[in-house]
């Protein structure tokens, strides 16, 4: 099996319940996997922009673009690489790190700009922000550290030209 590049769907839609069921639906019938979708208001009031990562044959990935520019609720959609693109990925952590080793993590934390978001006497919350690769680095580094928790985001993207 061939290997394909991570391209970023931007897809510009009416802000109403449903639409997203309605795209990811089309996803679903196609039998088409998304590897990451997020979601929020975008620059014009009543919009939303949908950052959708896949992977796939660029053909079946035109034909995805296609159909979402038929579906009622989108405006626009926009197709860009990983290397025509600014990615970023959220990721939240609740560490449970023993007391001996909280000097060493931080120092790690740090190394990673990762700041802390709250202290508490059994753990820390930590917010991670980077490419998805830098995330699941860091995550192999920290794993003895004792994670009880971790919430990702997945990824969003902006593309780099026009």
């Amino acid at each position: 099996m061939m290997d394909f590049g991570k391209e970023y769907l931007s897809v510009t839609v009416q802000d109403k319940p449903g639409v997203l069921q309605r795209v990811s639906g089309l996803f679903s019938r196609r039998g088409y996997n998304i590897d990451s979708v997020t979601v929020g208001g975008s620059e014009r009031e009543g919009f939303s922009r949908m950052i959708i990562a896949v992977q796939g044959e660029p053909q079946r990935i035109a034909q995805i673009v296609s159909q979402l520019s038929k579906l009622i609720d989108v405006v626009q959609v926009a197709r860009f690489g990983s290397t025509a693109s600014i990615a970023r990925e959220l990721m939240l952590l609740k560490l449970s790190p023993p007391a001996e080793a909280r000097s060493e993590l931080r120092s790690l934390l740090d190394l990673f700009n990762c700041p802390v978001l709250e202290a508490e006497a059994d753990c820390l919350f930590v917010q991670v922000v980077g490419d998805k690769d830098k995330n699941d680095a860091f995550l192999s580094m920290i794993s003895r550290y004792g994670i009880q928790e971790l919430s990702r985001t997945g990824e969003t993207a902006l593309a780099k030209i026009k």
